[in-house]
């Protein structure tokens, strides 16, 4: 059966997935931020209602939900971590917006599905794997956003909202600048250095993630609920340099890009003094492990596994450079 929809985040790498999946069965509206270049939503014009209010202008968005009503309300749209936000704007954005649409869906019976993030167990978890019950991290200001949405959410559960919180790892997919790509890149360049004791990484496929949501949509869960959405199995960081260069060069890639550990800590190190967040992420992302307990949310999911699929992300890449 079809239904109304309300996402947010429309115009980012996840939600214009999520929304191309949702589309296939229901209507969308998107809140997007005023001014949004008209290319990052060129796929939706003839398809989606489109609202303009920035997530940070709280008044605006409480007028506009006072005369709004959805079936459901798909909730993707944040400040990322890194930007050179006021901390103000962030908590607007990832706190106080969460909340209003939070107290929205539960006045008018919408279903609310959160996107947040598996940061809340913190950049690289206190424990492998990490789990929903693993403890929370406030390691930057973004993720202590998260963490404080989560709670929003759940509070609101206990009076009768119905919500479920999804946690996607870092995605991967076409058409994404973050991470994956950057990855993919250093690569092409011969420009990445790994320590020489291997990582373990989590990756999410966005097609996993989108499936994640159409399928809540159809099948609400019980309030409450918490998932963690990342592909089937870790992998070695090591195996992923391998596959692009296989894919890129057809060899593997250069052991002589390992150095020691200790140039990571170093690196981390004087990133903290620095209290530079987005290099401190850069340098554990790729020098300590990070993965997760995915296997209840995976249950009704298909299975996806980073290698091959990865492949995606380097054959945009190969088209794009």
């Amino acid at each position: 059966m079809s239904k109304s929809i309300l996402i947010t985040g429309i115009s980012g790498f996840i939600g214009r997935n999520v929304a191309a999946a949702l589309l296939k069965k229901n209507t969308l509206t998107a809140l997007i931020r005023p001014g949004t270049d008209p290319r990052r939503i060129a796929q939706f014009k003839d398809s989606v209602t489109f609202v303009p209010i920035d997530l940070t202008d709280i008044p605006a968005l409480t007028a506009y939900l006072q005369d709004a009503s959805f079936d459901a309300i798909v909730h993707i749209g944040a400040l990322r971590g890194g930007r050179k936000y006021p901390r103000s704007a962030f908590f607007d954005a990832n706190v106080n917006a969460t909340e209003q649409l939070a107290i929205h869906a539960k006045e008018t019976g919408a279903q609310l599905l959160f996107c947040s993030s598996v940061g809340v167990l913190g950049a690289i978890p206190k424990e492998l794997p990490a789990s929903s019950k693993s403890p929370r991290q406030q390691d930057n200001y973004y993720h202590f956003t998260k963490i404080q949405a989560e709670k929003i959410i759940q509070n609101y559960v206990l009076y009768g909202l119905n919500a479920a919180i999804i946690r996607p790892a870092i995605t991967y997919g076409p058409g994404d600048r973050g991470f994956p790509y950057t990855l993919t890149k250093l690569v092409d360049k011969k420009l990445l250095v790994l320590p020489k004791t291997d990582v373990i990484i989590h990756l999410t496929n966005v097609e996993l993630l989108a499936e994640a949501f159409v399928k809540l949509v159809d099948n609400p869960s019980p309030p409450g609920s918490e998932f963690i959405i990342a592909d089937n199995h870790p992998v070695s960081l090591k195996k992923l340099a391998d596959f692009i260069n296989q894919e890129l060069r057809g060899k593997e890639y250069p052991a002589s890009r390992n150095i020691a550990d200790s140039w990571f800590s170093l690196g981390e190190k004087i990133a903290r003094l620095l209290k530079n967040e987005l290099w401190i992420s850069r340098f554990e992302l790729i020098s300590k492990s990070w993965y997760y307990d995915s296997d209840e949310s995976l249950k009704e999911l298909k299975h996806s596994e980073t290698i091959p699929g990865f492949r995606s992300v380097i054959q945009w890449y190969k088209n794009n450079r």
